[in-house]
């Protein structure tokens, strides 16, 4: 198996509420492949969809019951502490819960972390050992 992430699936309990949150709440602009059951956001090279979490867990012959955390957060890394308190910003104005305010972290950086509609946690992070190159991809030390 090659060292690839592909497409990152969020079982959403109202597909319209979370287009909603990340088109129009987020600004993002979902791809032509999405279908009236599936939205899909490029991510710059990694997907991110959106499905019915009924339907995603039928899918993966698994039960759709969710209890407390999941063990897993998504992150958006970006240039600047001062981008971080943005995106945080524009995060919770798009009706995001904010579970940790953005401040300095104990590695360095400066962090904070909002919770979509379904409580999917996104840490909005500022790296300072982490560079970007020309398409804003990560380049890992």
């Amino acid at each position: 198996m090659r060292q690839k992430l592909s497409i990152v699936t969020l079982g959403v309990s109202d597909l319209n509420r979370s287009r909603n949150f990340y088109q129009n709440g987020l600004g993002w602009a979902p791809s032509s492949a999405s279908q009236d059951s599936i939205i899909f956001f490029d991510l710059g090279g990694v997907g991110l969809a959106l499905f019915p979490v009924d339907e995603l867990a039928k899918d993966a012959a698994v039960s759709s019951e969710r209890a407390g955390f999941p063990g897993i957060t998504l992150a958006h890394n970006v240039k600047s502490a001062e981008e971080v308190d943005r995106v945080i910003q524009k995060a919770e104005q798009a009706g995001a819960k904010i579970t940790k305010k953005a401040q300095k972290v104990f590695w360095g950086g400066y962090s904070g972390y909002f919770a979509d509609p379904d409580g999917y946690l996104w840490e909005v992070a500022w790296n300072p050992f982490i560079e970007f190159d020309e398409k804003d991809a990560l380049i890992f030390p």
